[in-house]
């Protein structure tokens, strides 16, 4: 039995020469597991092509995105040094799960802008980082970067104002 914990010792220490840093290296992992995930999920959609994009364009083009991003910061974290994940956070892990729960029971009654607007603002709040200031300047980018997005350039029929606000 000593035997094998020593392996298992060497091989850990061997490893932790390749991997620099280690938070990186889950947070890419991570990324790329939930990043084919995603793009599993969309094989039963119609894809559709650039120009006439089907329901399964977009959620596969964020997949493929989203796989990327997490390749990038994975061998980010073979190269360069880093520090070793110290815990969950789970303040920010609640709040942003929070955040996106309320977005889904308030887009309808309030409409997308108004709980886009909600949703993030407390997102940004989950960080002890941003502060008030910043959590509105994030808020005010994000929901004029989605009317853009999702309104002006896909066209989504989705009600700016909901009927708690005077809209439809």
């Amino acid at each position: 039995m000593p035997g094998r914990v020593l392996t298992f010792h060497l091989a850990a220490e061997g490893l932790m020469q390749i991997i620099r840093n280690p938070k990186d290296v889950l947070s890419g992992l991570l990324f790329i597991v939930l990043a084919l995930l995603f793009a599993w999920q969309t094989q039963e959609l119609p894809m559709g092509t650039a120009v006439r994009m089907g329901p399964g364009y977009f959620p596969l083009l964020l997949a493929i995105l989203l796989g990327g991003l997490g390749l990038v910061v994975l061998v980010n974290g073979l190269r360069f040094p880093g520090e070793m994940p110290s815990g969950i956070a789970w303040r920010a892990l609640g709040v942003i799960t929070l955040a996106v729960v309320f977005f889904g029971f308030a887009v309808r009654p309030l409409g997308f802008l108004p709980a886009l607007a909600a949703s993030v603002f407390v997102s940004a709040l989950a960080s002890r980082k941003f502060h008030v200031v910043t959590a509105l300047a994030i808020t005010a980018v994000m929901v004029v970067f989605a009317w853009a997005v999702f309104i002006k350039g896909l066209g989504l029929p989705l009600p700016l104002l909901g009927p708690w606000l005077g809209g439809y």
